[in-house]
């Protein structure tokens, strides 16, 4: 296999750092191929962040010099430089050409709702002015409509609620305006600030040469491409290698670059909204476009299967040099095509290139991750584990459309489209934020402007540039933007000492710190809040003048900071009190419920991809689940109980490797079920014959389970329940009779369930590929092996990570029990015999 791929691939070769030198010897083939070196990772990672400070600075400089240093009238009308860096510093960031034009458009949009019904209410301003009673109800109004809208942007809502502060509170510090000409100026002064932002931002992003998302995706991709061939090198070398410690090792290298093509991978999906405003789509197709995120997470899904596999190998069950030469051949290949950037025809391989014969399907368990690992492999070499067995004239007779693939399993419950009235979007939970946003804001401007009219209007402004539609970790949050205003001012007044009134001179003591504040943003001790706080604390201290002692207003800015602070956290817990800690325990619960679900839709719908939607709602509850888990393990315990971190952190990585799985089954059902359409004259159906009886007892173990769980985490009070349990007084449950086989786990105390399980289905598997044995040709019989291996693989796997999650939800609620004897099954059934 080896000499005809090299034959077939006469391009130019790889470079030396991703593509290795294919042994000559099959007795050393694994040995002599060399870890490939990993790519300058950290280097691309620096220079993207110096270009984000530099450009950063940029735009922060323009605007000081603009206000300090520009013309009579450009400067009567930027009043407030203040929200110029504000703008400035919301839009410019880590974004892209792409995103300084959706900022673009943000701020006008705010300009809109923040400016235009601000000046029909100036109009009608009673001669003497705005009270403090009036000012408060006003901003509270204004920002409640302007925080309803769910389709309204972020940086549209933070723009607008940041000028409606200024503009009414700003309006009472100065008492009434003397005629309908000098609000209007009050206004455009407000605009003209918020324009001033936008322009030095775009000017920034476009020197000394636009940073395009495309670029940027396309530095990202190949990125991420060099990481996936050392990824795939290290991979085969464990597969192969014989030394345990070198195994380990390969694998704890594997993880890190994993890792790292993660957040690459992150990346790339945050700079992809900003496609559509760099290049609009012209075409008029009905069909959306694959974005590059859903491409490479192709590459990825392989990948991690494949390092599951390892992870779960015992001993390599392939011994025969031959194929580990040609693997090692199939490995160089997909390198190739990686670092070319563009897949060859499928086809053309296949006519040319014949794989060896697989080994029989394996008798012992232990042997399915070697299976399993190659089956991850070939899908990783087409994004399709049929072509690369099938020939050319057997593949329209196998392979069916994606339609009758999609419409086996169309008539499946539950996915008929329901119109949906327009009034239903006013949701509680809309009405929730827009509360939360007008509360927080509306006290923020009253203690504001109690403690301070000259000053009153910086806590409504730090308010309104921190406002989230979304929940946070609150005090995580007011933490890190305390510890960062204080820095920064401090760095401010002594910048301002040492600079006196030379204005040229705090411009030179500014840019190092917004450069270290650019970096603190990406630090994990202080992240985007902490970092954006410190640098705007020393930009309205260095960057402004003629507001008089620094140290003064360093002092009063802080106070009205910590009132804002002070205030949204006030808010966020009178209307949600909630801890984090018990969304993590509820999330758990509706993750375990949709996992049933998912788990549920596998039987109906063999081999088809109706699963594949509940399979997206899992991976979205589970990524809930993970950012509750995170947020609780930031906030303070107070008198409460410490947050088993560990415990959950546990739980996160069985539900996702529970989703994997899932996917892979699926996926190798599917192509059962596929293959199975060209032997309907050899055999019967054989998703049906053989793998829908174990999957629907895969059903009953894993369902059961999980709504076992599901339920017992729900229960608030062990003792509640036993104590309504023994009123009512159920004889079976009492002598631990408790319905159904499985009184000690439903897997079986140590697991004995699983194994029967395993074994049944490989002995039918067995059976089976030995009536096909003389049927059919070596090609579609490699197909079936590892298909049926692979739903082997993971019907043990997705059993062993349900034991895994009885044992850690056990440990939540013996940890809110501890003087009890907890049995979770019995719990299911006193409260199943309780609601009835």
């Amino acid at each position: 296999m080896g000499s005809n791929i090299t034959a077939i691939l006469s391009p130019p070769p790889a470079p030396r750092s991703t593509l290795e030198t294919r042994p000559t010897d099959a007795s050393t083939a694994p040995a002599t191929v060399a870890t490939p070196f990993p790519p300058d990772h950290a280097c691309s990672l620096w220079r993207s962040r110096v270009g984000s400070a530099l450009r950063t600075a940029l735009a922060l400089t323009m605007i000081g010099v603009a206000t300090v240093y520009g013309p009579a009238t450009l400067r009567s009308y930027v009043m407030f430089p203040a929200f110029s860096y504000v703008v400035a510093m919301l839009i410019v960031g880590e974004a892209t050409l792409g995103d300084s034009l959706h900022g673009t458009a943000s701020a006008f949009y705010g300009t809109l709702l923040g400016v235009l019904p601000a000046m029909l209410t100036l109009l009608l301003l009673p001669a003497q002015g705005f009270s403090i009673a009036g000012t408060t109800l006003t901003v509270s109004l204004s920002a409640f409509v302007v925080a309803l809208p769910e389709s309204t942007s972020l940086i549209t809502k933070r723009i607008a609620l940041g000028q409606i502060v200024i503009i009414y509170v700003t309006t009472f510090g100065h008492n009434a305006h003397s005629g309908h000409a000098k609000a209007i100026l009050h206004l455009a002064q407000v605009a003209a600030s918020t324009a001033l932002g936008v322009v030095a931002s775009v000017i920034a992003l476009l020197f000394p040469y636009p940073r395009l998302a495309s670029c940027e995706i396309s530095k990202k991709s190949k990125l991420y491409r060099e990481m996936v061939t050392v990824r795939l090198s290290l991979l085969v070398n464990a597969f192969f290698v014989d030394n345990k410690s070198c195994t380990v090792s390969l694998i704890s290298q594997v993880r890190c670059l994993t890792s790292a093509s993660t957040k690459v991978l992150q990346n790339i999906n945050l700079k992809q909204a900003a496609l559509k405003w760099e290049r609009p789509p012209l075409s008029f197709s009905s069909t959306p476009p694959v974005e590059p995120s859903e491409r490479l997470q192709e590459i990825e899904t392989p990948l991690k299967g494949m390092e599951m596999a390892i992870s779960s190998v015992t001993a390599v069950h392939f011994s025969d040099h031959q194929f580990k030469r040609d693997m090692i051949s199939l490995r160089n290949l997909i390198n190739l095509r990686l670092i070319q950037d563009s897949y060859m025809d499928p086809c053309e391989i296949v006519d040319k290139t014949t794989l060896p014969p697989l080994p029989t399907l394996p008798h012992d368990p232990k042997d399915l991750p070697s299976f399993f690992f190659l089956f991850c492999m070939f899908l990783l070499h087409n994004r399709s584990l049929a072509p690369l067995f099938v020939e050319a004239g057997q593949e329209s007779k196998i392979m069916p459309t994606t339609d009758q693939t999609e419409n086996s399993c169309k008539e499946e419950p539950g996915t008929k489209r329901i119109k949906i009235p327009w009034y239903t979007s006013l949701r509680r939970e809309r009405l929730v934020v827009a509360l939360k946003c007008s509360l927080s804001l509306g006290l923020a401007v009253l203690f504001g402007l109690v403690y301070s009219k000259e000053n009153g209007f910086w806590s409504g402004l730090t308010v309104a540039i921190t406002m989230t539609p979304w929940r946070e970790a609150t005090f995580r949050l007011a933490n890190v933007r305390a510890q960062g205003t204080a820095i920064g001012s401090v760095y401010g007044v002594l910048g301002s000492l040492i600079s006196q009134n030379l204005m040229e001179l705090r411009f030179l003591v500014l840019l190092p710190w917004i450069t270290f504040a650019s970096f603190l943003q990406r630090s994990r001790m202080y992240g985007p809040a902490g970092g954006i706080a410190a640098m705007f604390s020393a930009l309205v201290i260095l960057g402004r003048r003629n507001y008089g002692s620094p140290t003064a207003f360093a002092i009063a800015r802080l106070t009205e900071t910590f009132i804002g602070f002070s205030c949204s956290a006030f808010v966020e817990l009178l209307l949600q009190p909630v801890r984090a800690s018990t969304l993590a325990r509820e999330q758990l619960s509706q993750s375990l419920k949709m996992l049933n679900e998912c788990v549920e839709s596998l039987v109906p719908c063999i081999g088809s991809m109706a699963p594949k939607e509940k399979e997206k709602k899992l991976r979205v509850k589970v990524t809930a689940l993970r950012k509750y888990v995170q947020e609780a393990e930031a906030e303070p315990n107070f008198w409460f109980l410490p947050f088993p971190v560990a415990c959950y952190k546990k739980l996160c990585a069985s539900m996702t490797k529970m989703v994997d799985l899932l996917h892979f089954l699926a996926k190798s059902t599917v192509l059962l079920t596929e293959y199975s359409h060209g032997l309907a004259d050899v055999c019967d159906d054989i998703p049906d014959s053989i793998v829908g009886e174990h999957l629907v007892h895969l059903k009953k173990l894993i369902c059961s389970s999980a709504k076992c769980f599901a339920e017992a985490l729900l229960v608030k009070s062990f003792a509640r329940l036993e104590k309504e349990w023994k009123r009512k007084h159920i004889p079976d449950v009492e002598t631990g009779k408790v319905e159904g086989p499985y009184v000690d786990g439903v897997m079986g105390a140590d697991g004995e369930d699983c194994q029967k399980v395993i074994a049944s289905f490989l002995q039918q598997a067995n059976e089976l590929m030995d009536r096909l044995d003389m049927s059919i040709d070596e090609s579609l019989k490699g197909q079936l092996v590892l298909c049926l291996a692979t739903v082997g693989f993971c019907m043990e796997g997705l059993m062993k990570e349900t034991r895994e999650l009885e044992m850690q939800i056990l440990e939540l609620v013996q940890r809110d029990n501890p003087g009890a004897h907890i049995n979770l099954y019995a719990i299911r059934c006193k409260v199943k015999e309780i609601s009835t």
